[in-house]
């Protein structure tokens, strides 16, 4: 047992994978793969660089000497120079050309970026298989009618399945916003101390396509297209704000989905999956609580409100840099991410696992029908000659009484049997019982999920067809 904090998103909810790329290994490796591409790219520019010295450096890219670069940290307080010491340590004839013209920012920020793309592809990864759940629940049940709310007061009737499109279609949204944040994917790139490189521009002797073209060939041997055309020392905090407005997004959608699964689970109509010797009460044996859900709103909670960090550190940063950014960033970024992978392995897994008890919500539903058909009985009698006016005073007051026995009687909706015994209705019982097909009060529901699940779900499922089927675990 640790004596010292550990965070949560390390003990108990992020996934291993996602808890790896912002892990100090990954982070240290991207640095060297930096620093060599750097040198590659310095080397074909034209700098007095040797394939032995590259080779070198290649050779000592996984092996890092960690003990060499903390005992060196200790002694310059700097960790990026403490990393060239300890890479140096290693590669001799190379010591001299590593991190040649550049400034920190050149492996910490572009290594920054380099982790959050990546992150992001995870996330997306985990938002499409989420989808493609959600999607097949959809079309399971997107005729089974169910009583459909607003403000939480009985409406009209919908369908299970159509109210699963509602959750569908934001994540969907949260794609859009994933993929357009990748598409547009950028490096820092080598701008120096002040983002000038007017270290660069001094090495290759006054060449300024030579500089131009060192982001390029740094950005293509990284795996990017492009780096930032100007910056400061540091790529523009602003990507972090909009970065986590993305995962705020993400956060905001699961957070309505879990929501409204409390709300059905409340209900008795459909229940998160329970696993067999889980405990839903230490007191309460008999309790059911919709925990994984909780758990979602409580990490989407913490991702809505952490994602003014990064927006306010983009707003009060000082010319071309200043510190107050570091200390934040790496906490409110990396856990951002953390929480938004938890959150994406909890909505899988309860999409997976979803329970829905169709006597329950037939039971519920019939329960409010006679009151939803109230329209179509009063225009049928108006048909048979009654007055529309006199039948709508008569079915308000049924109504008003009718509800008044549901909440402070025994419970049972005799609206039917009132409407029924009123002669200004000219209406038998097995006539009004006719008329409570759910299916007549509907809509479009099915035809509508059907459609959306093909027109729009579809083609995404389709491109994302080879990273679909992960499985997730959920600990505790």
């Amino acid at each position: 047992m640790s004596s010292r904090y550990e965070t949560p998103f390390s003990s108990r909810y992020a996934s291993p994978e996602m808890q790896y790329l912002f892990s100090p290994d990954n982070k240290f490796r991207t640095w060297r793969r930096l620093w060599i591409a750097l040198a590659e790219a310095e080397r074909e520019l034209g700098l007095p660089i040797t394939e032995e010295q590259i080779a070198e450096m290649k050779a000592h890219a996984e092996d890092i000497n960690y003990d060499v670069a903390a005992a060196r940290e200790k002694e310059v307080r700097h960790d990026v120079m403490a990393h060239v010491y300890a890479y140096g340590q290693q590669c001799p004839s190379a010591r001299g050309i590593i991190h040649l013209g550049a400034t920190s920012c050149y492996v910490g920020d572009n290594t920054d970026l380099i982790i959050q793309y990546e992150a992001l592809r995870l996330v997306l990864k985990k938002l499409v298989n989420a989808v493609a759940l959600l999607s097949m629940f959809a079309d399971q049940y997107k005729s089974l009618p169910t009583l459909a709310f607003t403000h939480f007061q009985p409406a009209q009737p919908t369908t299970v399945g159509k109210r699963a499109s509602l959750w569908l279609q934001e994540f969907l949204m949260d794609i859009d916003e994933v993929e357009y944040r990748i598409k547009g994917a950028k490096l820092l790139g080598s701008k120096g101390t002040t983002g000038t490189q007017a270290s660069f521009l001094e090495l290759f002797e006054g060449d300024h396509e030579k500089c131009r073209a060192l982001d390029r060939m740094i950005a293509k041997k990284m795996g990017f297209k492009d780096c930032f055309a100007v910056s400061g020392q540091t790529y523009p905090r602003k990507l972090d704000a909009m970065f986590l407005s993305t995962l705020s997004g993400i956060a905001q959608s699961a957070a309505k989905f879990s929501n409204d699964i409390r709300l059905l689970q409340h209900m008795k109509e459909i229940e998160e999956p329970f696993e067999k010797n889980q405990i839903g009460s230490s007191a309460m044996a008999y309790k059911r609580n919709p925990m994984r859900s909780e758990r979602i709103a409580a990490l989407a909670r913490y991702v809505i409100a952490d994602a003014l960090n990064p927006a306010m550190t983009a707003s009060t940063q000082w010319l071309e840099r200043t510190l107050d950014d570091s200390a934040n960033k790496r906490i409110s970024v990396s856990e951002a991410f953390l929480a938004v992978d938890a959150i994406l392995s909890l909505v899988i897994n309860v999409v997976d696992g979803l329970v829905v008890n169709t006597a329950v919500i037939e039971r519920n539903l019939r329960r409010e029908l006679p009151f939803m058909a109230t329209e179509n009985i009063m225009m049928d009698c108006v048909k048979r000659g009654g007055d529309r006016q006199e039948l709508h005073e008569r079915i308000r007051v049924h109504s008003m009484e009718a509800a008044r026995r549901v909440k402070q009687g025994d419970g049972v909706n005799d609206l039917l049997e009132r409407i029924a015994g009123d002669p200004s209705f000219g209406v038998t019982l097995r006539q009004l019982e006719d008329m409570l097909n759910p299916s007549a009060y509907m809509g479009r529901a099915p035809e509508q999920t059907d459609e959306f699940l093909k027109e729009q779900v579809g083609p995404v499922l389709e491109r994302y067809k080879d990273i679909l089927g992960i499985k997730v675990e959920i600990s505790v």
